[in-house]
Parts: C-alpha cells; sequence; structure tokens
C-alpha cells in the first residue's frame, strides 16, 4: 500500500484532515494549521498523489484519491474526522464523503461546488512544460521563465514553492507534472453520485470569486441537504491565503 505524505501538528483526538488544490501541497495550509492547533486539534496536512512528497503515479482520478484517503485514514486509525478540501482537495472531500459517510463528522469545501468545470489549468501547464531543468539550473532563471507566459504573481510564487533540489545542481518539480497533463481532463469532473451526505457541510467561497456561483446552490443542496454557504470578503479562490484571519474565525465557529 501506497501512503500518502502527511505533516501532521498537534496531538489531540479530535482530527482536521486538509486535502489542498491542484499543482499545491499540504505545505499551504500550514499557517491556518497552526492556527487550528491552538484550538486543540489536530491538523493532518495531506499530499495528494503526485503532488507535494507523495508518491507519483501515471494513474490520476478522484476514485483513486478517494481509495488513497481511505488508506491513510485506515493507516492512522482515525474516526469522526472533519475533512476539509480545497478546489481539487474540495472535489475529493465530496467524493469521499459520499462513499464512506461515517467516517466523516463535518465536511468543509472550500471554493469549489460539485459542478463540471471545463479544463482552465491548460496554459499553466503549457508553460510548466516549457521549464527545461538541464539548462534552468537556478530558480531565478526558472521564475524568470515561468513570467514570459504567466502574468500572476502570486500564482508564479504558489508554483515556485513546488520547485526543489532534487539532487546537487539539479533543480525540479515536486508534482508530476506528465500525470497531471495527461489526466488534466479529470480535474473538473462533475460529482456524480445517487447518495446524500446528510451531516454538516459548509461551503467557503470567495467573494471575488466564481467557483462557486448562486446557480450551483440546486446541485450543492441535493447531495448535501445540510449544506450552508459561507462568503469571504474581498477574496478570491484561494480565500484561506487572501483572508487567513477571516476564514480561520467563521470555520472556528462552525466545527
Amino acid at each position: 500500500m501506497m501512503l500518502l505524505h502527511s505533516k501532521i501538528l498537534g496531538n489531540s483526538n479530535k482530527h482536521i484532515l486538509i486535502l489542498h488544490g491542484f499543482l499545491g501541497s499540504g505545505d499551504n495550509w500550514i499557517s491556518i494549521a497552526r492556527k487550528l492547533t491552538e484550538n486543540n486539534f489536530s491538523v493532518h496536512l495531506i499530499d495528494q498523489r503526485n503532488h507535494g512528497r507523495s508518491f507519483h503515479s501515471d494513474e490520476f482520478n478522484y476514485e483513486l484519491m478517494c481509495n488513497d484517503l481511505l488508506n491513510y485514514i485506515s493507516y492512522y486509525k482515525i474516526k469522526n474526522m472533519i475533512l476539509i478540501g480545497h478546489s481539487m482537495g474540495g472535489k475529493t472531500a465530496m467524493k469521499f464523503s459520499l462513499k464512506y459517510p461515517k467516517l466523516i463528522l463535518k465536511l468543509i469545501v472550500v471554493d469549489t461546488s460539485p459542478k463540471y468545470y471545463p479544463i482552465h489549468h491548460q496554459y499553466i501547464i503549457d508553460a510548466l512544460k516549457k521549464i527545461d531543468f538541464n539548462f534552468l539550473n537556478s530558480r531565478k532563471k526558472i521564475k524568470s521563465e515561468l513570467e514570459k507566459c504567466i502574468k500572476q504573481e502570486g500564482l508564479i510564487s504558489f508554483i515556485m514553492k513546488n520547485i526543489y533540489w532534487k539532487e546537487e545542481g539539479v533543480l525540479d518539480f515536486r508534482f508530476n507534472l506528465k500525470s497531471l497533463s495527461d489526466n488534466i481532463d479529470k480535474i473538473g469532473e462533475e460529482l456524480k453520485s445517487d447518495k446524500k451526505f446528510y451531516k454538516e457541510v459548509f461551503f467557503f467561497k470567495g467573494e471575488k470569486s466564481h467557483y462557486i456561483l448562486d446557480s450551483d446552490n440546486e446541485l450543492i443542496f441535493n447531495y448535501y441537504p445540510n449544506s450552508s454557504i459561507i462568503s469571504i470578503s474581498n477574496a478570491g479562490h484561494w480565500l484561506h491565503a487572501d483572508r487567513p484571519d477571516e476564514f480561520v474565525s467563521k470555520l472556528l465557529a462552525l466545527i
């Protein structure tokens, strides 16, 4: 069994598991996790397959990521967890909740919904494919190359966190670029199930983000009848990074 890599903070028997978004890692949530541990939670910052320090695989879809999560929970003998998922991680969390509802106490979905999302990461993948680590042997050179194709400074900084020294003098991406590129059509797949999850669910959306629209409410409540939608003011898709204090404050009030 391949076990997902994680960073575990705190030693409480109240567990929060956090699943990051596309091209991210558990480390993206480290500041949020520290705040949560101050409130008597153990927080598991999980790297999903083909991301961070977790294993690489040619296969990549939400069914497999649910299996990965189930293996992780079984390994650590976690019960009654609070599951948080952002974007791609939210898709994994939603699918998992419908498959294994008894394992979850509460579900937190951050800026995504069960609906289908068209491919919108392709320009990022194309930019990453242009990075040749045989010639680009410094972080400064890689950043300059990325700036030719990607104009959002925040996104470039986000990508740069995924670059590490694979060996002396050789940089590389932590994520499995080939597999993510080959399976990019899986990222935005619609959640399809004949089941419902009746426990509490909280959908957080960024006020400036367009990932969760009013028109998505019917689909959300179809799968999650006991759900609430909470908006984070002046925040985009990465609302936990844009407005961390407001996000944590509202989250703690709910869990």
